[in-house]
């Protein structure tokens, strides 16, 4: 098991015991990661008092966190992605992905092949299937 020296995590709900209750994606690897370090740090939008949490609810129990903070900037920014831009005349213009996540992107786009059933992640794996070949036909997950 991979161990760290410190965790960091933001979850949505803690109690003032530190058991913590995560929203969305951050279910996935946000208890695992507390539970690897030596210490771990949790920030909590909202912070209630012991006991007012459903047991089982709680993703990671407070016995791993070491310190809580309640969370004052919740503000999520949020990506607005374009692929494709439209001039006045209603017609498509160039990719506006450019860089490195645009490379990455389009490659990926060039791996898949007719017929493939394709899980893919957030993020760029899941801006790549813009980029998928013409007559190109995939199963999305």
């Amino acid at each position: 098991a991979l161990k760290t020296d410190l965790s960091l995590v933001k979850a949505w709900k803690a109690d003032t015991r530190g058991n913590l209750i995560f929203r969305g994606t951050a279910q996935n690897s946000n208890p695992d990661a507390g539970m690897a370090g030596k210490i771990c740090i949790a920030e909590a939008e909202e912070i209630v008092p012991a006991g007012e949490l459903d047991p089982n609810d709680i993703h990671l129990p407070g016995v791993y966190v070491n310190h809580l903070i309640w969370a004052t900037k919740n503000e999520k920014h949020i990506e607005r992605l374009r692929t494709q831009q439209v001039d006045s005349n209603n017609s498509k213009g160039g990719s506006v992905v450019k860089g490195r996540r645009g490379r990455i992107m389009r490659r990926a786009g060039k791996e898949f092949k007719d017929g493939m059933y394709v899980n893919l992640g957030i993020g760029i794996p899941t801006m790549a299937s813009n980029y998928i070949p013409e007559g190109v036909k995939i199963e999305l997950q």
